[in-house]
Parts: structure tokens; sequence; C-alpha cells
């Protein structure tokens, strides 16, 4: 059986799926990958173990489907995580500094204060905040022992240097693009972002398209050495293709411990309205641009309220929450602040309107409702930018397996939601950009072809003016920071 081998390195986990010919994944394997919180705020990981994980993964995956014949491998990652190491020995010269890291905060408010914000907003298509990696690399290369001659990268291009035994340096541009360091229109960095930075943008890798030659592998467990690595991508990226939404309109939500809500454009629009205009993918030298708004903690909060709650598993908690009507108090999971479309760095986590007949059921509704009513505040900003019809929207990752809050999404933006039946959608967008560098699918029309089974969820209706005055109560009360009172 000849197969795609595609690496999906997440936040959480690292996973591997063998994607056959037909376009269908026929093999799964994962590997936890582990995150510390050193301090307030900030958020790294274990270079090393990301990459020791990809390898317990693959091994999984391949025992599972001993007949197959692997292809080429495809990559799909962690967007706006970035990391440095020695370009001679390989070592890790620091750890990866998460996209939800927000360690940088001060250096961001700092060049907002410098008069940057406008000027970095229409090259990268992203604003000034902490999420993206541009302060990071400045923070990790002030960390670096003179002397050393190092790399700076993105997780794609450290999974390449890792897989290729050290022998390339690049990355994609979709993965680029959330660099804060690569100008959208001239697709290449930017040595004007380098010095607002204070990046050399030399020590980064070469950006290539999506779909194309990344080198070809060494020393990864089960896979022949000399195979050829044909893709790499950013995951909500990966996602967004793996679901052939191709037209202009369409669009997705990845849910997960964030959430990324993304929409094909016609062509490149410069952001606004708190939303990021970004590089969907790259094709033969072409970009394919999207809209994106980035939610920083989505799925993470049932986890936590779980426990809150003394519950056995976040199933129990979205069933307990589906006993309560959407009329009870409001919550907003700004615990490392919120994305878009508020961008507030100090916006604090909280309750609003409890009182003494607010039930447990009410405050676990409450926090699957945080997970839709974002969704609803990023899709309401794109729909008044774009001008254009949403079209077809698609869901996936882990959550969106969950048909209570699928529905509760649909019915918010009262739009037609489609559940795919396979949560993998950024491995399979992955896998589909290497088989079509290696001619294995022709064109995006056969690609858009493909099998896929789905569930359309149709919306309900709800009174949803009640939902959003709870809620932009609660936002309001959010990012408020009022003067504490000064004793005399």
């Amino acid at each position: 059986m000849r197969a795609i081998l595609a690496i999906d390195q997440g936040t959480t986990n690292s996973k591997a799926v063998l994607v056959s010919e037909e376009g269908q994944v026929v093999a799964r394997g994962s590997a936890s990958v582990g995150i510390t919180y050193p301090q307030s705020g900030w958020v790294e990981q274990d270079p090393n173990r990301i990459y020791a994980s990809v390898c317990e993964a693959v091994e999984a995956c391949l025992a599972s489907a001993p007949e197959a014949v692997v292809e080429a491998v495809a990559i799909s990652n962690q967007r706006e995580s970035v990391t440095v190491w020695d370009a001679e020995t390989g070592t890790p010269l620091g750890p990866v500094v998460s996209w939800q890291c927000r360690r940088t905060a001060p250096d961001c408010e700092r060049l907002i204060g410098e008069g940057y914000l406008d000027r970095v907003q229409s090259l990268t298509g992203l604003p000034l905040d902490p999420m993206f990696p541009g302060s990071k690399l400045r923070w990790l290369l002030d960390r670096v022992p003179s002397g050393r001659r190092i790399r700076l990268g993105t997780i794609d291009s450290w999974l390449v240097h890792c897989l290729t035994g050290g022998r390339r340096h690049v990355c994609d541009a979709s993965n680029a693009a959330r660099s804060q360091l690569f100008d959208l229109r001239e697709q290449k960095w930017s040595r004007e972002l380098g010095e607002v930075f204070g990046v050399d943008v030399d020590l980064l890798p070469e950006v290539l398209d999506s779909s194309g030659d990344f080198g070809t592998t060494q020393g990864l467990p089960g896979v022949p050495d000399g195979t050829p690595i044909r893709a790499a991508i950013g995951d909500s990226h990966a996602a967004l293709f793996g679901h052939g939404a191709f037209k202009p309109g369409d669009g997705k939500v990845t849910f997960g411990t964030g959430s990324s809500v993304m929409t094909t454009l016609p062509q490149f629009i410069a952001p606004s309205n708190g939303i990021t205009t970004t590089v969907a993918w790259r094709i033969a030298g072409v970009p394919t641009f999207a809209f994106e708004g980035n939610i920083l903690v989505s799925a993470a909060s049932l986890p936590w309220m779980t426990d809150i709650l003394g519950l056995p598993n976040v199933a129990a908690l979205v069933d307990l929450a589906a006993t309560a009507e959407p009329n009870g108090p409001g919550f907003v999971p700004a615990f490392v602040g919120l994305g878009a479309p508020y961008w507030s760095s100090d916006a604090r986590a909280l309750f609003s309107q409890i009182n003494f007949s607010t039930t447990r059921a009410q405050m676990a509704r409450s926090v699957t409702d945080s997970i839709a009513l974002q969704v609803y505040d990023v899709i309401a900003a794109m729909r008044a930018q774009s001008g254009g019809e949403l079209g077809a929207l698609y869901v996936d990752g882990g959550p969106s397996q969950n048909l209570f809050l699928m529905q509760c999404v649909s019915n918010l933006i009262d739009h037609a939601v489609i559940q795919c039946e396979a949560p993998e959608a950024s491995a399979l967008g992955a896998a589909y950009l290497a088989g079509l560098s290696l001619g294995l699918w022709s064109d995006l029309t056969v690609i858009e072809g493909l099998s896929r089974s789905a569930l359309v969820i149709e919306p309900h209706a709800v009174d949803r003016e009640a939902l959003l005055e709870v809620w932009n109560d609660a936002l309001a009360r959010s990012t408020s920071r009022p003067t504490p009172v000064k004793g005399e």
C-alpha cells in the first residue's frame, strides 16, 4: 500500500497518520509533548522532546500498518512557536517559546508606543502582540551564548532540521507568514522588520512553497533514509487545505487549546477589525491568502472547569452544560489575555453575573458557550470586512466531534457548519500537498473531489441578542482595569 506519512506536530501532542492514494487515513499514532510554565504568563516546550514525540508517533503509526510503503513525508505544525539551535551540532540553545507565551508583552507595548503598529501590520498582516514570534525571537537571541553559529526557526524548520540530519534550514510560506518578519506582498523576509524587532533575518530559514522539496529523511525510525519530505505547512492552514476550502469565502474553525478561524480570500486584503491576513498556502510560487482570527484559549478551558467542578472528564462537563439553558452567567476565558478580535494582553479570565441561584450546570454552560461566542465575534469581524458571503464552513480538531458544542457554534453564527468524520484535517492537508508535489493528485480539483465523510449541522433559533448582551458585559469587565483606591 502506497501512502504518505503526515506528521501533525501540535501544542500538546504529536500525531502521525498514513494517508492512502484515495486520500483516506489508514493508520494513526500519537505521543504527548509536555508544556512547562516557568512563571506567570510564560509557556515553554523542550525542542528535543518535540522531535522525540514525533518519532514515537511515527513508530506507533507505522506499527499499525506494516504493509504500508511510505512514498513521502509531510509536515503540519503548531505555528508562532519558535526556537534557536546550534547550526553545527543541532543542539537547542533555548526552549521552544510557545505561541501561548506572553513573556514579551512589555516589548510589544514598547513597540506600539514607538509607533510601529501600523507599519508592522501593513507588512505582515499581524498586530503587535506577544502571540507572534518577532519579539520572542529577539528574547531567544539575547540569551544565546556568544560565539555560536545559530539557526532561528519555526517548528516546521526545526522538524526539517531534525528529519534531514541537519542538512536543510527551510520553512514554508505559511509558517513564515506567522513570524512577523515576513513581507506578505513581497513574499520574503523583511530587513526592515528585522531592524524593528532586532532580529538578523539571515539566521532565519529559506522560505519555500508549501508543496515542494524539503529534503530527504535521515534517521527517522521506521522510514527508509532518503524518503522525500514534500510538504510543510502551519496546522491551521493545512486544515483549510485538507477540507478543500479553495473557493473565496470558504472557511474552517480548528478547535483545540485555542481556536483558529480562517476563510479563503480572492486576493490580498489588508486586515482590520481585529483579524489578521495571512498566507494560507503557496503553490508554484503563487500565494493564496486568507483572513484569520486567532483565539488564544478555547477548549483549554474545558479541563480546567472539569477539575473545578470535580467531574470525571470533559465529556461529563459538556453533558452537564447541555442540561442548562443558555441564560446563565457570562464567562471570559482570558487566562493569557484575549486574542482576535479584541487583542487585549491585559484581559483577565472571569465569571460575571453570578448569584445565589447560579447552578453548576449554568457555570458549565457558560464555559462551553464561551467557545462559540469567541468564534461568533471573529466571524462577525470577517463578515464586516470582506463584504462577501460566508461559504462552506468546516470544523475540525478534537472538540469538533462533540455535536452539542458544534450545534452551539452553528446556532450563534446562524450558519451551517460541516463536521468531518476524521478529525485529522491538518494532517490530511499536509498529505494532500505532498501528494500534489509527487503528482499523486494532479490538481486542486482532484483533491477537492476526494471522498470526505461529513455531517452538516444546521442552525437552530436561539435568543442570540440575550446571549451577546451577557457576553459583551463580561468582556467589558474582563478588559477594564480599574485603578485601585489609594489609602490616605
